[in-house]
């Protein structure tokens, strides 16, 4: 372990490896310390018995930074990329309905309630939100209606965060929903101009549009790209234990930060003059509380959903249903326990034998914890049970898997942007520390992959100036 670095990252999940990778391919001499003994995060790939399983997220939306990225690392040959109109479906009175992505919503089961009539009075009215932070349920409710929230936008939001709408900040979760309404007074008329907005200003910056993508060998393939990258400046199971500020003496690339670090056989310092904290919020409170007490207070408040990945093997005759779809997610009022289910087989090859199907589901999230204290036996029992007669299942699976992450999801809950506006003003008094995490800018792996290459541009600017 060098006793001095340019800069230090603190966390090896999609967010540390990326910022650590852009500043070393910069010229930036680069650090990254990782506590588990594995990079990646709750990103895993595992390949059993023929099956490859994804433990976490299933897939991800594409972006331009992905793409240069992924062609940077010479992986972008090993892309797949889904069928752009994959059929969604959402589970209503007991049946998969599918979600039309056009104007044939409209006639669709999803905008009964008055739900119609709402959109059309968005369109053409004005509206503006009665406080700063409001929850995606009072959101909805005002502006469409419960039905609209029971059937489409409460499912689509366990989907996005396994989590509880009622707690949800729609400013802080779905932010471009909420600049809609503070620029036009309508969700649809604003959105469109906020979307115009964000669009890269420079000529020669790419656009891509967002399609559902992963790796002939799973998602693990881009960890694994910026690991080998990273070499032996990749250390596992070393632990921050605590940040001390240094005096830089008025030179601005001086040490800012020493940094405890213990290993399974030591303890030692590390002397950075940039700290980059990529871990958890609640690891960074710990690791910060010496710099300031607020750091705690503000970010050990940041709450996360647990949720149970289960995957299921099934001989392709055992299941009726033609799985023709990305899959379908589950209503909180039909008392079911799953989340929700993924047609793996359906959307990438190579995920499952010849002759078999690959379906992932999920448990737990905010409304549901205790689910999780079941066994993995009796998960895989339970999501059988809740999804067979849905989908036509005739027999048992011949094949299971059960990740449980007890840290799956960030909340980001009512109050969230007050808290990480709190957390900015407090890292303006200790320059060259700097935070990329999924509890920042959104969970996705694309913003985190774009967060993270904001972050290592800051550095680099700071450095060149």
């Amino acid at each position: 372990m060098p006793s001095q670095v340019q800069a230090l990252v603190v966390g090896a999940g999609i967010s540390g490896l990326t910022t650590a990778y852009a500043l070393q391919t910069s010229g930036i001499s680069t650090l990254v310390l990782e506590t588990s003994s594995r990079p990646g995060g709750v990103i895993q790939s595992v390949e059993r018995d023929g099956f490859l399983i994804e433990c976490g997220p299933q897939s991800f939306s594409g972006n331009a930074s992905i793409t240069s990225i992924c062609r940077d690392l010479r992986i972008l040959d090993q892309r797949i990329i889904a069928a752009p109109k994959t059929p969604r479906f959402v589970l209503l009175n007991r049946k998969l309905q599918n979600v039309p992505m056009g104007p044939g919503i409209f006639f669709s089961p999803f905008l009964a309630g008055g739900t119609s009539f709402a959109i059309l009075r968005d369109l053409f009215g004005t509206t503006h939100a009665p406080e700063p932070d409001e929850s995606v349920a009072d959101f909805i409710r005002r502006k469409f209606s419960s039905t609209f929230l029971d059937r489409l936008v409460g499912p689509f939001v366990s989907g996005i965060y396994a989590g509880d709408p009622e707690k949800l900040s729609l400013r802080a979760a779905f932010p471009i929903l909420y600049e809609a309404e503070m620029a036009k007074g309508s969700i649809l008329r604003g959105t469109l101009a906020v979307l115009k907005a964000r669009r890269p200003k420079h000529p020669n910056t790419p656009r891509e549009r967002p399609t559902l993508q992963t790796f002939r060998e799973g998602n693990d393939t881009l960890l694994r790209a910026l690991a080998n990258c990273l070499g032996d400046r990749l250390l596992l199971n070393s632990e921050v234990t605590c940040v001390a500020p240094l005096d830089p003496s008025h030179d601005a690339n001086a040490p800012r930060f020493s940094v405890t670090v213990r290993t399974s056989r030591t303890e030692e310092r590390v002397e950075a003059e940039r700290l980059v904290l990529a871990n958890s919020p609640a690891g960074a409170a710990r690791v910060l509380s010496g710099l300031h007490p607020e750091f705690q207070s503000q970010l050990s408040t940041i709450e996360y959903a647990a949720v149970a990945v289960i995957s299921l093997g099934y001989r392709k005759s055992d299941v009726a249903n033609k799985l023709a779809g990305f899959g379908f997610l589950i209503p909180r009022s039909s008392g079911l326990n799953s989340l929700g289910s993924v047609w793996n087989s359906s959307l990438f090859p190579g995920r499952a034998p010849e002759g078999y199907a690959l379906l992932t589901s999920f448990l737990g999230g905010v409304t549901n914890p205790a689910v999780l204290q079941k066994s993995p036996e009796e998960m895989v029992a339970l999501v059988h049970r809740e999804i067979a007669p849905l989908l036509d299942i005739r027999n048992q699976p011949v094949f299971s898997n059960v990740t449980v992450w007890p840290r799956a999801l960030p909340q980001y809950n009512l109050g969230h942007t007050a808290r990480l506006a709190a957390v900015e003003k407090l890292r303006a008094n200790f320059p060259g520390l700097h935070f990329a995490g999924n509890y920042l800018n959104g969970p996705a792996i694309g913003t985190c992959i774009e967060h993270a290459l904001k972050v290592a541009d800051e550095i680099r600017v700071s450095f060149a100036n």
